[in-house]
């Protein structure tokens, strides 16, 4: 009886054990914890022949409210729903050079939290940072390559500023 107890007890720290390290080694490698990355889809911009046409398409076909920019979704944060968030919608002429170095059609903009924590961060990891964090009434944004060589935008939003500018927006 004994022994039965004992290996018991044995199986149980020896999971519990082996639960434990798992835990410690897949940690991401940080010196400062990041709560969240990504936070949810900023914008969606792509390339096209003729970005008057193609807002009046969409605003046409698909009802979106477009302006000079395209258009921007609003929307309520999901951990306070008394916040509002927004998604911009652009499309760009296919002769834009500001998806480069990427070759891409498009390019995705993501909201993130923590900026200069995350770029910090994102370094360590190897991750090519395009260019330095630059700061506007509406938020901060810095450019990354992914694993492709896709052209990504993240947005640090400041929403409240952002939301009395809609989609007039100029970088």
């Amino acid at each position: 009886m004994k022994k039965k107890i004992l290996i018991t007890l044995a199986f149980i720290a020896t999971f519990g054990l082996g639960f434990g390290f798992k835990s410690v080694i897949s940690l991401p490698i940080t010196d400062q914890p990041i709560s969240k990355r990504v936070t949810g889809i900023g914008g969606i911009f792509f390339k096209c022949k003729n970005p008057k046409a193609m807002r009046e398409w969409y605003k046409t076909h698909l009802g979106l409210n477009t302006d000079n920019y395209g258009t921007t979704f609003e929307w309520r944060q999901l951990g306070d729903s008394t916040k509002k968030g927004y998604t911009q919608w652009s499309p760009f002429a296919e002769t834009t050079r500001y998806f480069e170095p990427s070759t891409k059609d498009f390019m995705i903009n993501y909201r993130v939290e923590n900026m200069t924590t995350l770029v910090e961060q994102l370094k360590k990891e190897g991750v090519t940072i395009v260019d330095k964090i630059e700061t506007y009434d509406y938020g901060k944004f810095v450019h990354i390559l992914d694993a492709e060589g896709n052209k990504i935008e993240l947005w640090e939003p400041y929403d409240t500023q952002y939301g009395k500018i809609g989609s007039g927006i100029t970088k």
